[in-house]
């Protein structure tokens, strides 16, 4: 049994092994750009590659992965779910309410709610406890929720001023049932609870597309980076960053604890609320007319320092006997 500072210095090595290696392929996508290696129309085509086939076939298998007939816990999910609309809800009233720039309200929305829950979730499980574990059912309870709300903020706060309240409720409408992420949850919720599984050249085929999902997202924003612009929503990002790594945490795990989550249970909420945000909110605002300065600058700071957030709260639960 390891100790309490083998098990911190472990969860801080293992939380740098999987954000620096993120960070640093951001990095790597910036200086591609600026040797000339990639140029804008890369980006450009890469963002469109990504949301429109790589991320929908990564959050298809993660869906399709989980056997939902044989391992859902309906208290557990429910809480997932209740935690990410709540959040969801009051960050968006909040942003409306507080931001000067009025374009800049669905990429804060985005960067203040949507984990990489999906990328990290399991990875993070699987190192501490050997299994998954709870992963499945945590992704279950917030990933559709990540997207079909993504598409409904992004809808809204895209700058359509001049089309009423039903026009954007229509589009927000259209864009949920066209959008191919949404597409690849709804048939992975399909083929998890059917229990389907693609024959194996088929399935490789999808596996190899998924994987492709980080590396080019990230090459894209790294090459998108524009540092002078970020600057000038350091606030905006601070504020996003702080309620993804911190905020939400101290709000939801206590409520968690009281509910009896332990162990995997609270490592997954974990992930779900405090891991840093997903590449896919940049490629969502990128390709729905959101502030994309925005939105890549949240990703870099969480990543940045997701790390010590991640280890500081292992450290808090491990040394409050909630998880082993």
């Amino acid at each position: 049994m390891p100790t309490e500072e083998e098990f911190t210095l472990d969860s801080f090595l293992f939380s740098l092994n999987a954000t620096v290696p993120i960070f640093a392929i951001m990095i790597l996508g910036n200086i591609f750009k600026r040797i000339g290696l990639i140029d804008d129309h890369f980006a450009s085509v890469a963002n469109r590659f990504v949301f429109k086939v790589c991320l929908p076939c990564l959050v298809f298998l993660d869906l399709a992965d989980t056997d939902i007939r044989h391992h859902f816990d309906v208290k557990y999910v429910g809480f997932c779910f209740a935690a990410t609309l709540l959040s969801i809800l009051s960050i968006w009233i909040i942003a409306k309410i507080t931001l000067k720039d009025k374009s800049s309200v669905g990429a804060f929305v985005q960067g203040s709610y949507r984990s990489s829950a999906a990328i990290l979730g399991v990875a993070f499980i699987q190192n501490i406890y050997g299994t998954s574990g709870m992963a499945p059912l945590m992704i279950i309870g917030s990933v559709p929720l990540y997207n079909i709300f993504a598409v409904i903020v992004l809808t809204f706060e895209s700058g359509h001023d001049n089309e009423n309240s039903s026009d954007n409720i229509r589009r927000a409408f259209i864009n949920i049932l066209k959008n191919p992420i949404i597409i690849g949850i709804v048939l992975g919720l399909a083929a998890s609870y059917l229990n389907l599984s693609l024959p194996g050249m088929l399935s490789k085929s999808v596996h190899n597309l998924a994987i492709l999902t980080s590396p080019l997202a990230l090459i894209s924003i790294g090459a998108s980076f524009e540092g002078r612009k970020a600057i000038a929503k350091i606030k905006p990002t601070m504020a996003a960053s702080f309620l993804k790594l911190l905020g939400w945490a101290a709000i939801f795990l206590p409520l968690a604890v009281s509910f009896g989550f332990r162990d995997q249970e609270l490592m997954a909420l974990l992930i779900m609320l405090g891991s840093p945000c997903t590449p896919a909110a940049y490629i969502m605002a990128k390709n729905m007319d959101g502030d994309d300065i925005l939105a890549s600058s949240i990703v870099v700071v969480t990543t940045l320092l997701s790390s010590v957030t991640l280890t500081f709260w292992i450290f808090v639960l491990r040394a409050m006997d909630l998880i082993r």
